[in-house]
């Protein structure tokens, strides 16, 4: 039949991009280091030193999803296979509608998964760091950046990441001055990088009686998690730490002590903060760990030899830098204006749908048409 060598021409395109995952996901090496990381965690002290037996668990099972995810599409591929052959030499057309609903879910989760081979980048498998700055108009920005804020942690609960607030300033009468938060998983800056930028709401104030249109603006700011074995270059007298009482987003899990910990680079003039830790001490690791990603990722966007030569990192947070706009009236629309992507469904895209944003800019990247 006609149609039946149609579909198997159709899955014969798919060949190719399994046997690429294969080798992006370097399945045989793959295998090995599970193996030793299973040997790892068999060890008796293991679990001595919990930071480090974690990183285990989570690499463990970073290769293992990997594993498993291609093995599924393979063995999809081969039950397609089979369903063609057996439709053909039975001449059984009624099989034609499973045959064609499984190609259609292993097309669309071999899409998703390409997007693996994407993601070259040094940090490309690091957690991601997001810093959210509401920018000037007072509560109208301030409210715009707990939306968004909250599209993220959206997002990252239907892709299994983990989102854990760092630090949060509230704003006088609603929404936030600013946040910081830690996104874990695998490839989780690889993905996020897209969303650095400033973000433009255009909307009716709900904090106007007078139903005008306002135009808000937030800065989102994403850098990796970058691993206590990356060295960089930041001497202590550089480093100024002011410690105070945690206060914001967190309830009775706050500590009431002074143990937040903001640190200002000096040369720089960078600030980082972290207040949701239960010491000072985990605190100040964690501020570190964001001020060494902001160093390393802006040093090596400027192309500068040294961390004293960084000057003037930040855009304004206003009209004319924007990345995205999200336009709620007089019509639906959000746009990304480095890469033409577009939804209609705004509040699809407040509850965490930036799967076609986040595709569109990556597949940009990779061809050159954009700047990192």
């Amino acid at each position: 039949m006609v149609f039946l060598e149609n579909l198997k021409s159709e899955l014969e395109a798919l060949r190719p991009i399994i046997s690429e995952l294969h080798d992006v996901y370097d399945i045989e090496r793959s295998q090995e280091r599970i193996a030793e990381l299973h040997e790892k965690a068999a060890e008796p002290n293991f679990w001595d030193d919990m930071e480090k037996s974690q990183k285990v668990l989570q690499e463990t099972r970073n290769l293992e999803g990997k594993l498993e995810k291609y093995n599924k599409f393979k063995s999809s591929f081969e039950d397609i296979e089979v369903l063609i052959e057996m439709a053909a030499d039975e001449g059984d057309e009624d099989m034609i509608d499973e045959i064609q609903s499984d190609l259609k879910t292993l097309k669309e989760g071999l899409d998703a998964a390409q997007l693996d081979t994407l993601l070259t980048g040094e940090y490309d498998h690091n957690n991601a760091i997001i810093n959210f700055h509401a920018g000037a108009g007072g509560t109208e920005a301030q409210d715009w950046s707990e939306m968004l804020f909250r599209m993220y942690h959206k997002w990252c609960e239907s892709h299994g990441f983990k989102m854990t607030t760092l630090d949060y300033l509230e704003g006088a009468e609603a929404g936030m001055k600013s946040a910081s938060v830690i996104v874990e998983g695998e490839n989780a800056y690889g993905y996020l990088k897209s969303e650095a930028g400033i973000h433009r709401l255009v909307r009716i104030s709900p904090f106007d009686s007078s139903g005008s249109r306002h135009t808000s603006f937030s800065a989102v700011d994403v850098m990796p998690e970058i691993d206590d074995t990356i060295e960089v270059d930041i001497r202590p007298e550089d480093i100024k730490m002011d410690v105070y009482r945690a206060s914001g987003a967190g309830g009775q899990h706050i500590n009431k002590t002074s143990s937040a910990v903001r640190l200002t680079h000096i040369p720089t003039g960078i600030v980082t903060s972290c207040q949701t830790q239960r010491s000072q001490f985990q605190n100040r690791d964690y501020a570190m760990k964001m001020l060494k990603a902001e160093l390393i990722k802006i040093k090596e966007r400027e192309h500068l030899e040294k961390i004293e030569d960084i000057k003037g990192v930040q855009k304004e947070i206003a009209w004319g830098a924007q990345i995205r706009s999200y336009v709620f009236m007089p019509y639906t629309l959000v746009k990304d204006h480095r890469t033409g992507f577009e939804n209609s469904n705004v509040n699809a895209v407040m509850d965490g749908d930036l799967d076609g944003f986040i595709n569109a800019y990556l597949k940009a990247l990779s061809l050159g048409e954009i700047e990192k």
